[in-house]
């Protein structure tokens, strides 16, 4: 799928995400550390994971570090990506003791998200490595938190499907029957892109067999074969690469571990699955703090 540069916006909605979850743990100020640790005091922070995983985040980390505390000095043991067994180094941090505590919770919090959705991501890409198929995320996310969340797909060795409602034209259910049916919604959906010179993708999915022959018929770039069964895949997949060898073919729908394998090997190009980002199981870090 071709990728737009959204790279602006995208940095926008980071640091807004971070700033936020900075403001909302600490308010106007960390009550107990402003009790309790002597101004000044400096102190050597290292986060290490507690569980196995696949590490992401790193780069958000820092961030929210650098957020608190400038001056603060970072030292990455392992990149995004890194595959870690428990007791592995992350990330070193050294800075103020309050610099470093005030950071600490909101930095572990985007981590251990984003660890636990390229771990998830890893397990489904690594099943499908003999066949051509790519996995795609979805817009399943936490409200806020899309970004990270499909950053983190990415890491995991995933693809980004659309990121918003702005950068695809996506036909789904709901659009193809208030608009009459597929072939009107995929029409309607061109002359918009060409009435406005907008060069754009449009995807359509279908429900049906039937639904899918009127589709192959008005040209998307991509079909999206929504819940259908194995042995449909397999009719499917054949009858448009028959009929249209240059559109895309997505499968979607109860996609899981038990069965990706299965679907992948129906020869579709892409398979986008829910989980990665809906059902999110966090990975396991912790960060000590030794002081100087």
């Amino acid at each position: 799928m071709k990728e737009r540069d959204f790279n602006d916006f995208f940095d926008l909605c980071k640091s807004r995400a971070i700033m936020q979850a900075l403001e909302e743990d600490r308010y106007d100020g960390d009550v107990t550390t402003l009790a309790t640790i002597e101004p000044g005091l400096i102190g050597h922070g290292v986060i290490r994971a507690k569980a196995p995983g696949v590490v992401a985040g790193i780069a958000v980390a820092e961030q929210v570090f650098r957020s608190i505390d400038p001056q603060v000095n970072i030292r990455r043991v392992v990149g995004d990506g890194a595959k870690l067994v428990e007791g592995d180094l992350v990330l070193e941090v050294e800075g103020t003791v309050a610099s470093l505590l005030v950071a600490e919770r909101t930095a572990l919090n985007f981590m251990q998200r984003m660890s636990g959705i390229a771990t998830r991501t890893r397990l489904f890409v690594e099943k499908i490595l003999h066949t051509d198929a790519k996995i795609l995320d979805t817009r399943k996310t936490a409200p806020g938190l899309r970004y990270f969340d499909k950053e983190a797909v990415k890491i995991g060795g995933g693809q980004n499907h659309r990121f918003g409602l702005f950068d695809l034209v996506l036909i789904k259910d709901n659009h193809i029957d208030a608009a009459g049916g597929v072939v009107q919604a995929i029409e309607r959906a061109k002359r918009y892109l060409s009435t406005n010179g907008t060069a754009m993708e449009i995807e359509a999915e279908v429900r049906s067999t039937a639904e899918l022959q009127e589709a192959i018929g008005a040209e998307p770039d991509i079909i999206l074969l929504d819940n259908f069964s194995l042995d449909e895949l397999f009719t499917a997949v054949s009858f448009a690469r028959k009929q249209a060898p240059s559109i895309q073919l997505e499968a979607s729908g109860n996609v899981g571990l038990h069965n990706v394998v299965q679907i992948a090997e129906t020869g579709v190009d892409y398979i986008s699955v829910g989980e990665l980002t809906h059902s999110v199981t966090a990975l396991d870090l912790s960060m000590a703090v030794r002081f100087t």
